[in-house]
């Protein structure tokens, strides 16, 4: 069965909270962050209820400080791509370090004119398959 193209989630408002509370600004900065980023071009509709979840643990990690909320937040931001590990493991790559690389192999092919040409030596390791 042929996949359907991915259709990017939209930012979703942040819900309202109890009469009296107020999202506290590190989860309003976390929310903005994780939907300006280029991870959130990989985040799908089904994915918007478990985010909704990490952003109520990052506003009560904020206001509380919960050993055991911290833990919970981490392995979901691993799950979403949100560290730099967990963006390997995905195998997602983020535009800026794509031109990085480009940019060191271009500096490297640039300083390889400049070595001076060297005698080829036959390879030691040859022994080895005889």
């Amino acid at each position: 069965m042929p996949s359907k193209p991915k259709r990017q989630l939209r930012k979703p408002q942040l819900p309202k909270l109890e009469k009296d509370e107020k999202w506290h600004p590190y989860a309003v900065k976390f929310w903005e962050t994780i939907w300006a980023s280029p991870m959130s071009s990989e985040f799908v509709h089904g994915d918007e209820p478990a985010l909704l979840r990490l952003l109520f643990l990052t506003d009560r990690y904020w206001k509380n400080g919960s050993l055991e909320v911290a833990k919970e937040i981490r392995m979901m931001e691993q799950q979403f791509g949100l560290t730099p590990l967990s963006r390997r493991r995905l195998e997602w790559t983020v535009a800026q370090a794509e031109d990085a690389k480009d940019r060191h192999e271009q500096n490297r092919s640039k300083h390889a004119k400049n070595i001076i040409d060297i005698e080829p030596v036959e390879d030691p390791r040859g022994v080895l398959d005889e």
